[in-house]
């Protein structure tokens, strides 16, 4: 981001998923709260504990080089937890965390209820005391508005966003449940680039990340695809084996055990071990 180039940042739940990211050349990982949740078969909705996200977070981190985003929903409380997250996030060697203003308990951004969101003095305290917190440089706090989400307009969403990079984020995110990339386009085009902003394009998936950096994006999320392509495709492969009453049926479109190996660095433990 400092060299003025689109990041782009692959959703994932666990270390496989991360380091299927990585290997796809994605430049960091988003350590999704729904996708953490889902992997667990619960809601999205502050089920979960901060131990249980960060756990999640911490087995991806140890297992690729590149760096892990946390999605921390809205910091786990009020400011104290907060900077309690921060502290144990950046210990974890965690290296950025993203808070929305919504009000805690929160429930996924698409899911059909009320997404009241704090007073806005409210979440810029928790911006401060979440930067306060950290007790390296490097540490990055992304601050995401809700306000589109919770229909309140792009001139609500920019100046929550003003007050939040004023407060101490490192950048925004802007996050819209629009079929099209319009209102996300709108906030850029009135954007005064004060920090950077990432995007999350879940529900306007046609819009390009090369157009998206054109309106000023710096960062684009692909927060949820690889949990979607997992249920799909083990949907697909356990159908056919039960229909067929056989896997020969999907052995040509799975993966070798050999690759599950090398994912596992099997080679490299067995020359510890030796």
């Amino acid at each position: 981001m400092a060299n003025g180039r689109l990041v782009r940042i692959a959703g994932a739940h666990d270390a496989l998923g991360a380091k299927l990211a990585q290997e796809a050349s994605f430049q960091a990982v988003w350590a999704s709260s729904f996708e953490v949740s889902a992997s667990r078969c619960l809601p999205d909705a502050s089920v979960l504990t901060m131990t249980e996200y960060l756990a999640a977070a911490a087995a991806m981190q140890k297992a690729i080089d590149i760096p892990v985003v946390a999605d921390v929903d809205t910091g786990y409380g009020n400011n104290l937890n907060v900077a309690h997250m921060v502290r144990e996030y950046e210990a974890a060697g965690i290296t950025a965390v993203c808070i929305e203003d919504k009000v805690y308990p929160k429930v996924n951004s698409f899911a059909e209820t009320a997404h009241d969101l704090l007073p806005l003095p409210d979440f810029v305290r928790k911006i401060e005391t979440a930067k306060a917190a950290q007790r390296g440089e490097d540490f990055y706090v992304i601050a995401r508005t809700e306000a589109l989400i919770n229909k309140l307009g792009v001139a609500e969403a920019l100046e929550r966003c003003y007050a939040y990079a004023e407060g101490g984020a490192d950048a925004v995110l802007i996050h819209s449940k629009r079929r099209d990339q319009g209102e996300i386009v709108e906030f850029l085009n009135g954007w005064d680039g004060r920090c950077p902003v990432v995007i999350v394009p879940t529900t306007y998936p046609q819009w390009a990340a090369a157009d998206a950096e054109k309106h000023g994006a710096s960062v684009v999320i692909y927060a949820n695809q690889g949990l979607r392509a997992t249920v799909q495709a083990l949907r697909d492969t356990f159908g056919t084996i039960l229909a067929d009453g056989t896997s020969l049926g999907v052995e040509d479109g799975i993966a070798p055990i050999s690759d599950v190996f090398a994912l596992q660095k099997l080679d490299d433990w067995m020359a510890l071990e030796a």
